[in-house]
């Protein structure tokens, strides 16, 4: 059973060795679940996958293999509906559960259960011998009894089935979904890059510890320098009117770059980027950034990321005086045409959903000026838009 289960992790290009197989057989062994599909599903997670960026991939092999799985028809034949309708529960007292014996293991329960199977005709509902619901049998749903087969019960309830017999179903992963907070972080790690500098502050323990050997055992201790994130990157939110619906999306794009990248430096603009920019919208009108001297400021090794649904007029993009809020000297596409020159990676981000882009000429206008290098904010968009930056 867990070859095909690791077989199938491989065919989804999960990274795991027989290493790992090994460890949640050991760990099975251990009692650690039983008899739990989603137990399951949360432990060979946690043994199985050693990075979270693979939690996608993870979940299509388990819903593929478990699919396969529940479509095996154990006695050939399907129980009726209404023979585990829930119409009342049994309570019992402490005595009368210690009264009640085992059948004496999955062997018997099976043959037990086979052999009733044959012989059931109707639906039981409060006994110690069909399968029903609400007894004491040890086959059906939401009754009692030490040892069991669980049949067509919503969730457990006294942990002690032998053997669950239910149709699960699992989602498979959305690839074209918007975004959550998790997400996001998840396709910008791939963007980080760590980098030995600053002071030696951190002790080697490999070159130590090599040094040592080769020193006939006295010690010789290496420093180096901590681990800091090294990659710098450079953030343009459009805030125009067109993005309201996508505030929420925007919001979670900018918590999680926070939170991942130490050199982070970001400005607002309205629809196209002109000859200035801003960083707090509360005082857009009064504390203007030109974008000459953000030109001047970061270097060219920058990562920038624009995010904005890129539909106005072309007009705001193509002429001077353009801009629906200003006279712009310039045409918005002089100012993104410096921009791409001078930073070697640039990307677009848009939330605006992929098949409506050819209804915006403006859209079409910027994927010319960023080289075509503009993606969906979805994870597959986001994915292709960081390994263009990196």
């Amino acid at each position: 059973m867990f070859i095909d289960f690791f077989l199938t992790l491989k065919k989804h290009k999960v990274p795991c060795s027989l290493r790992e197989l090994l460890d949640l057989i050991a760990v099975l062994k251990k009692g650690v679940i039983f008899a739990n599909v989603d137990d399951f599903y949360n432990l060979a997670k946690i043994v199985m996958v050693k990075d979270e960026i693979h939690y996608d991939k993870y979940d299509n092999a388990f819903a593929e293999y478990f699919k396969g799985i529940e479509s095996i028809d154990i006695f050939d034949q399907v129980l009726p509906e209404d023979w585990l309708r829930k119409e009342f529960e049994k309570h019992l007292s402490q005595e009368e559960k210690e009264k009640l014996k085992a059948l004496g293991g999955l062997e018997a329960l099976m043959k037990t259960l086979k052999e009733r199977l044959e012989e059931q005709k109707k639906r039981h509902a409060g006994g110690n011998k069909w399968v029903g619901t609400g007894g004491t049998s040890p086959f059906g749903a939401y009754g009692y009894n030490p040892e069991g087969i669980r049949v067509g019960q919503d969730k457990n309830r006294n942990n002690s089935a032998v053997k669950i017999w239910d149709k699960r179903e699992f989602k498979n992963f959305d690839q074209d979904r918007e975004l959550g907070t998790r997400n996001i972080k998840l396709a910008l790690k791939k963007l980080r890059k760590f980098a030995r500098t600053g002071a030696s502050e951190k002790l080697d323990i490999n070159t130590t510890i090599r040094s040592t050997a080769q020193n006939g055992g006295l010690l010789d201790v290496h420093m180096e320098p901590e681990r800091h994130n090294a990659v710098k990157v450079l953030m343009f939110f459009d805030i125009g009117g067109s993005m309201d619906d996508h505030i929420k999306v925007c919001e979670q794009l900018f918590s999680a770059v926070h939170g991942e990248f130490k050199h982070l430096e970001f400005f607002y603009l309205h629809n196209c980027i002109y000859e200035s920019v801003w960083r707090d919208n509360n005082r857009r009108n009064n504390e203007k950034i030109d974008l000459l001297q953000v030109l001047h400021t970061y270097s060219r090794d920058y990562k920038v990321i624009f995010v904005g649904d890129a539909t106005m007029g072309p007009y705001e993009i193509t002429y001077p005086g353009g801009s629906v809020e200003h006279w712009n000297e310039e045409a918005g596409s002089v100012w993104m045409k410096r921009l791409t020159d001078h930073f070697d990676k640039v990307v677009w981000i848009n939330p605006q959903a992929e098949p409506q882009w050819p209804y915006y000429a403006s859209i079409q206008i910027m994927q010319q000026l960023v080289e075509h290098k503009m993606y969906p904010l979805t994870l597959t968009g986001l994915g292709q838009g960081i390994k263009a930056l990196v």
